[in-house]
């Protein structure tokens, strides 16, 4: 049951895809110019997660961000648009191995987040992301897809590989 989204490359660009694996995973990949310390890095610490995580075209700001990254630590994302009433995510973090591993709850979703987990994989100066969404269900995942969160998780991967670049220029 793969279904697959992608997006556009350039020879200087990378690309990422979105690949659904089942009726309960979403798979997101996409390599980044940089070394795995500093894409976990972008992904750990919240000042530097708070410049690349939301997509721009979204028009939303990120009001707040708290995390205490590591095994059993809570986390805390609040969005907003304009006058529109704040968004919170939050959850905990299951698995933080430096450098290779993150893996938290999404319990904003109640009985209907996923579980997610991102792993960074080194290879010549560059890191392989894959972020493996797992939906407690069929139709939560569907609710996910069809709220429109695959164009903003393109656009946040091409935001992310930016930051990067600019993270190894630096």
């Amino acid at each position: 049951m793969e279904v697959r989204s992608e997006s556009q490359s350039s020879p200087m660009k990378n690309r990422t895809t979105i690949e659904r694996k089942s009726d309960r995973e979403l798979v997101v990949t996409r390599t980044i110019n940089g070394p795995a310390r500093l894409v976990f890095e972008a992904w750990s610490k919240p000042e530097l997660f708070k410049q690349w995580w939301v997509p721009r075209s979204y028009g939303l700001t990120l009001v707040s961000y708290e995390a205490d990254v590591r095994a059993g630590g809570k986390y805390r994302l609040v969005f907003a648009r304009g006058e529109s009433e704040p968004m919170a995510f939050f959850g905990e973090y299951l698995e933080v191995t430096p450098h290779s591993r993150l893996s938290w709850t999404n319990e904003e979703g109640g009985e209907a987040g996923q579980i997610t987990t991102v792993t960074f994989e080194e290879k010549a100066g560059k890191t392989l992301v894959t972020l493996h969404e797992l939906h407690p269900s069929k139709e939560a995942l569907d609710a996910a897809r069809e709220s429109g969160v695959e164009p903003g998780t393109l656009e946040t991967f091409e935001q992310l590989d930016a930051f990067v670049a600019k993270l190894v220029a630096s």
